[in-house]
């Protein structure tokens, strides 16, 4: 797939069939009623218009919540916006479900997309359990802003990139905030394989079931436990 890709004014590859109301509304995982929530949200949203807000939610997200991709369980509760809040630390699918939650607590219509990847910076001990650099359903949302879809990835946090030598992402809410290419050497960073499409809320299900077939030692394990942060990597490949 090309990296331009998914860089597209369609806004209709949606894969639940949800209608746009949808994206206004709490969901089970994506439980933007949830006080903590609501608290939040509002407090860090602050006054303004709807893109002055989602800069706001999307920085806090990004570098206020720890990237972590060995510590989340693969259990429903986990993956509930609320827990990755009061978790503070959470990977790419938890931190775009956060973000879609505290963007609908503030009236900003958001939903969930998805994509696989070939990640080129991960740590040694992910890398043997998973045998692989491709990340299936990695994840971003989507917010409705000035009229218009613009995808925004509050993943890896400013820390973390620091440490591994590429920029962190940034976000205008008006341009699709996508993974570069290549790190500040040349380096290839990510790679976006195949577009999974748009959801209201967290496909939990389908995500456990696709993960068991594709890194069953990852399940098997019951996930990796350890200080991502100290162990990553970017890679020279």
């Amino acid at each position: 797939m090309d990296y331009d890709s998914l860089r597209t004014e369609r806004d209709d590859i949606v894969r639940d069939g949800a209608g746009f109301e949808a994206y206004r509304a709490p969901g089970e995982l994506i439980d933007s009623n949830h006080p903590k929530i609501l608290s939040y949200a509002r407090q860090v949203a602050g006054e303004g218009s709807d893109r002055d807000k989602a800069l706001r939610l999307y920085y806090a997200v990004r570098d206020g919540l720890r990237y972590d991709p060995y510590n989340t369980p693969m259990k429903r509760e986990a993956y509930r916006a609320s827990t990755t809040l009061a978790a503070g630390h959470g990977y790419c699918v938890n931190k775009a479900g956060l973000m879609a939650a505290v963007c609908r607590a503030v009236g900003i219509p958001a939903r969930v997309g998805y994509a696989d990847v070939r990640n080129h910076m991960t740590s040694p001990k992910l890398y043997d359990r998973i045998k692989t650099d491709v990340f299936i359903w990695h994840s971003y949302a989507e917010l409705f802003v000035a009229g218009r879809w613009v995808k925004a990835t509050p993943a890896f946090d400013a820390a973390l990139c620091a440490r591994v030598g590429i920029a962190p992402l940034a976000f205008d809410g008006e341009t699709d905030s996508l993974f570069q290419p290549f790190d500040r050497t040349g380096r290839r960073h990510m790679e976006y394989l195949k577009d999974r499409g748009a959801f209201e809320d967290v496909p939990f299900e389908t995500m456990l079931a696709d993960f068991r077939a594709t890194y069953p030692a990852l399940i098997k394990s019951a996930g990796i436990s350890g200080d991502f942060r100290t162990e990553a990597v970017a890679g020279t490949g």
